[in-house]
């Protein structure tokens, strides 16, 4: 594994799970921001559960967990993805800059909406990291190809074989009997 893979995904996870910790230690401070984003979301996904503080905790706790296992490099993939799934929401619901007034805490909640903007191009970089190991997909199709391959070696091979038994074949049905 690479040094930088290494360093960078606890890195990358740090935020998470300090983020992850605060949301299922108090999930009341979050929940009163975290409503209008939560409500539309229940209303869609059922398995959501219905209060609002319940829902931050579960986001909290798949954050905690994906952190985790991104920062030790077990499942990072899957774990990015999750990661990335839980911070569309979380920055849809706590850093609503084009909703403040003031000037200076419209600013700063701009600087933290491309602030997770930017954790989110990074995650998804991550789960598209195979860590210099290919993909299924490039094994599938690379598969694939050394099949069709063989087929056409082992097509080739029985025609080779297939033409002198043809020739003796005309040669003895030529004989006399």
């Amino acid at each position: 594994m690479s040094l930088l893979r290494v360093v960078g995904r606890p890195m990358l996870a740090s935020m998470f799970l300090a983020g992850g910790l605060e949301s299922v230690r108090n999930p009341r401070e979050v929940a009163p921001a975290a409503e209008p984003v939560v409500r539309p979301l229940v209303d869609r996904v059922p398995v959501l559960p219905d209060s609002t503080e319940q829902a931050v905790r579960l986001s909290g706790a798949v954050q905690i967990a994906a952190g985790l296992l991104l920062a030790v490099g077990r499942m990072p993939r899957p774990a990015a993805l999750a990661l990335a799934a839980t911070l569309v929401p979380t920055t849809l619901a706590g850093h609503r800059f084009w909703e403040e007034e003031d000037p200076g805490r419209r600013a700063q909640q701009r600087i933290h909406f491309l602030k997770n903007l930017s954790m989110l191009g990074g995650l998804l970089i991550a789960a598209d990291d195979t860590g210099a190991a290919p993909s299924l997909l490039w094994r599938s199709r690379h598969a694939a190809h050394d099949l069709r391959r063989d087929a056409r070696l082992v097509q080739r091979s029985l025609r080779a074989g297939a033409r002198p038994a043809s020739a003796v074949g005309r040669v003895r049905a030529a004989l006399p009997r």
